[in-house]
């Protein structure tokens, strides 16, 4: 029982992602995702065969308050010119190409490694999103888009009361 406790197995080493306990829950959620795109490739699929895939998809931060929703990706690696954003019929689009290389010589030998990818994430925007005000700024690999709410359109929203039966 200390052993789970510390997080290591009866060997004393951090138990492997397959002994790992939220595994089936990664696996049942990766399962539902994969049913859902249909044809799309298999996310559980990428991962088993190309490791380095799953890093070409960013990570998003949402948040929301009265005044705006800002959207953060983390792009680590990525040159600002090889991301595209858009927006169109109320759905904020982030895509990207990722390149890397490469190379190590030495006396015996030689190593030339090329990686390649693109990602695109989608997110759909509330009606109450200015899309002529949305700002974007790209530092130290982080994407931050503020995306301001038409104030007109948040004070427009009514409360509704619930009563019981």
């Amino acid at each position: 029982m200390a052993d789970d406790v510390t997080g290591k197995g009866q060997s004393g080493r951090v138990p492997s992602r397959y002994n790992d306990q939220f595994h089936s829950f990664r696996t049942e959620m990766d399962r539902l995702f994969d049913s859902f795109l249909g044809t799309m490739p298999s996310l559980s699929g990428l991962r088993q065969g190309f490791p380095l895939a799953q890093g070409l998809t960013p990570s998003l931060d949402v948040k929301e308050n009265e005044k705006e929703l800002i959207v953060k990706a983390e792009l680590p690696g990525i040159d600002e010119k090889d991301i595209d954003l858009t927006i169109h019929d109320g759905v904020l689009t982030l895509r990207g190409e990722k390149k890397g290389e490469r190379s190590d010589d030495h006396e015996n030998y030689h190593i030339m490694e090329r990686s390649y990818g693109s990602f695109q994430r989608a997110i759909r925007l509330p009606e109450t999103i200015d899309e002529d005000k949305v700002e974007a700024r790209f530092d130290k690999g982080v994407l931050t888009v503020t995306l301001p709410k038409r104030p007109e359109l948040v004070k427009a929203q009514k409360k509704i009361e619930i009563r019981n039966a």
